[in-house]
């Protein structure tokens, strides 16, 4: 089975590029899956909801082509990792960019008799936030519930993408940055227990 994972920090020596490096080594070490791992800042993701994305949404316009290029990669795993850091509780810009851009009618949902078709249901999401502020200061304002309504809910339910793993790595962990590692790397392995255990 095909994983791919997701990051958009400009940094390629940052926190977020090393669990999804970890992550991916969790993966790969059953010997049997395969791992991508998209980049979004080193390829250069245009995030903008431009124009002619927009045409597109109305059905006045083809898929541009970078658009139908991650779509396409999506087609091909059958599990999405997205690891990200915390920008204002939520997605970095171009994170969220790539899901405007990516997810949508016609690929991740369909709108037929006033009612939303979920076409996603076949690919497994994983969640994994990065965030620098202490559990106390996410459980006291709400921020993590938040983030789960608006991300976990509000767009991948919407396409009926089940999120499986929807988790939290602080700064201030017991064992920081080792034990997120150590985390990572156990995600990676377990990504697809419930489909070998079917």
């Amino acid at each position: 089975m095909h994983a791919l994972i997701v990051t958009a920090h400009p940094n390629h020596d940052a926190h977020t590029h090393r669990i999804a490096d970890q992550l991916a080594q969790g993966v790969l070490a059953s010997g049997h899956h395969t791992v991508e791992q998209a980049d979004l800042a080193a390829e250069g993701f245009d995030p903008r909801f431009t124009l002619s994305d927009h045409q597109r949404f109305n059905g006045e316009a083809a898929t541009p082509p970078d658009v139908l290029a991650e779509q396409q990669r999506l087609d091909r795993a059958d599990a999405l990792v997205l690891v990200y850091p915390i920008y204002w509780w939520s997605f970095p810009a171009q994170l969220k960019g790539w899901i405007d851009r990516v997810f949508i009618a016609g690929w991740a949902f369909d709108e037929q008799d006033d009612r939303i078709v979920k076409r996603l249901g076949h690919l497994p999401v994983h969640l994994i936030a990065l965030g620098a502020a202490d559990t106390r200061t996410f459980m006291r304002r709400g921020y993590f519930g938040s983030m789960r309504n608006l991300i976990d809910h509000g767009i991948f339910d919407y396409c009926g993408a089940p999120v499986v793993t929807s988790e939290l790595l602080l700064t201030s962990d017991e064992g920081f940055p080792e034990s997120h590692y150590q985390r990572a790397q156990q995600w990676g392995q377990r990504i697809f227990a419930r489909e070998e255990s079917a």
